[in-house]
């Protein structure tokens, strides 16, 4: 296909989309709403936004339809993207076998992004609005990364306290349009987080909670009673989108500003605790079940802990893809040797997929050549994804007596890396939120690699556990001295 004979997408030319590419069956225009959804990226349209499309495809869910939402100046033009092709999105699925397609409605509108979040609130404070979602990124839920509490010291947490009207935070709208929804006996809706954080039900109660009763214990304690917050894992890779992805459903036929390519993998594993109903989502394969902890727990370790392992030495070794890495034989080993040995015997086995299965099921997946995931994208905000993917294996792997060599290599390769440069010289852009205080610890760290141990908001009192310190400072100077291969080759023969 050429590009001037791609179809604009709208519900007007559905009906002109090229054969073999699946439409919404379900007409669009009875769909009414019953989520808002805030943050509107690229995961959760092709994850939580699917589950609900294929209900709807089965004629079911048809007053579950998703309202987007977003809490920052830069969410708008993804909303203008979006209204443009009435909130529709293709899919497509990327498998080592080729590539297919799918057009999802599931979404019918997008709230107005303002200062205030007026709009958000207003609509969040509907009876209709059954559940508030968030994909907000692990960084996103203002949580002290070594205390674990809330931060209330934040200044958009400060601002939200003081204005609670008027609020910056996602938090704060959901405060805002509670209040509103009590003052006029409305009942409360459910508070359902979709991050890659283990518990992530709980640290969003403790989010929502712990803001309200800043400003208005009452209205908090109503909030603690009555709205539910449901632990929930979510599972699947999604690429960031880029003019690649934009050629690729172009070829398909399809004039799609937005389009999304992910992996044929999904998982969606949730508490089944939600104060004002819910979609069938199990019925389109999400699974409810009491036991959410354990199934996070080996997708956060395994799988997102050990895009970690090799994410980091990509870019130092400038490697632009996590395919990439595992075609390169020494990381691929890395991640399997870390995950088997030093991850995987710290988690639990959960129905139909033992720790070790697991890690042969994600080295697949991340081995896939059509999902062009960007190191980059995957080595973002390390401040974050390391504590949260890395550091609780290493805890565990001290109080175990279990191996933690290969962590200790992975915190040393994160402390190379922000450096800021590879080993070809080239530079490696800034990639998180506290990138200037990570580069000038890691250039501090080359002389004395204590010094980066002893950032405690990432690693508490790691740097007195003598083996791993121990570790640490031996990767750390060697990769310094002789290069990233021949710490690989060190690890991966002892």
């Amino acid at each position: 296909m050429t590009e001037q004979s791609a179809t604009k997408l709208s519900n007007t030319t559905l009906g002109c989309i090229p054969e073999g590419v699946k439409v919404p069956a379900y007409d669009r225009s009875k769909l009414t709403a019953g989520i808002v959804h805030i943050g509107l990226g690229n995961f959760h349209r092709a994850h939580q936004a699917w589950y609900l499309h294929r209900l709807m495809q089965l004629g079911q869910a048809q007053d579950w339809a998703i309202i987007g939402a977003g809490v920052r100046s830069y969410d708008e033009q993804q909303r203008q993207k979006l209204a443009a092709q009435d909130y529709l999105t293709t899919l497509i699925e990327l498998s080592p076998k080729g590539c297919s397609a799918e057009i999802i409605g599931s979404m019918i509108d997008y709230t107005p992004i303002q200062p205030d979040n007026a709009a958000l609130i207003a609509q969040m404070a509907q009876p209709e609005i059954r559940i508030v979602a968030l994909t907000v990124t692990e960084g996103g839920y203002y949580i002290d990364p070594v205390s674990k509490e809330f931060n209330a010291a934040h200044p958009d947490i400060f601002n939200d306290a003081a204005h609670p009207t008027t609020p910056k935070t996602a938090y704060g709208a959901m405060v805002a349009a509670l209040r509103l929804r009590r003052e006029a006996g409305i009942s409360p809706f459910t508070g359902l987080s979709c991050d890659n954080i283990q518990g992530n039900g709980t640290i969003l109660r403790r989010a929502v909670v712990s803001l309200a009763r800043l400003s208005d214990p009452d209205l908090a304690d109503w909030i603690d009673a009555n709205c539910s917050f449901p632990n929930s894992m979510v599972d699947s890779i999604v690429p960031a989108t880029g003019p690649k992805e934009r050629e690729l459903v172009r070829a398909l036929g399809i004039d799609d500003a937005v389009p999304v390519t992910h992996e044929s993998f999904r998982q969606w594993v949730i508490e089944d605790n939600f104060c004002a109903g819910r979609p069938d989502w199990d019925k389109a394969g999400a699974t409810f079940t009491d036991n959410v902890h354990d199934f996070e727990a080996m997708k956060i370790r395994i799988l997102n802990g050990g895009h970690q392992v090799i994410a980091g030495v990509g870019e130092v070794l400038s490697l632009s893809t996590i395919a990439d890495c595992m075609a390169h034989e020494k990381i691929a080993n890395l991640f399997r040797k870390i995950a088997r040995e030093e991850i995987a015997p710290l988690v639990k086995a959960v129905p139909g997929m033992a720790p070790e299965a697991y890690v042969g099921v994600i080295a697949e997946r991340f081995s896939n050549p059509h999902i062009v995931d960007t190191t980059r994208r995957v080595a973002f905000d390390g401040s974050s994804r390391h504590p949260g993917f890395i550091i609780p294996s290493v805890r565990d792997g001290l109080s175990a007596g279990t191996p933690v060599d290969g962590l200790a290599l992975v915190s040393a390769v994160w402390a190379r890396m922000c450096d800021g440069t590879r080993e070809d010289g080239t530079q490696i852009e800034p990639n998180d939120p506290v990138w200037e205080e990570l580069q000038k610890t890691a250039k501090a760290a080359q002389n004395d690699p204590t010094v980066w141990l002893c950032q405690t908001r990432y690693y508490g009192g790691l740097a007195g556990q003598a083996r791993f310190a121990q570790a640490f400072d031996k990767w750390l100077r060697m990769i310094w001295e002789d290069g990233m291969n021949t710490a690989l080759d060190a690890y991966l023969a002892g």
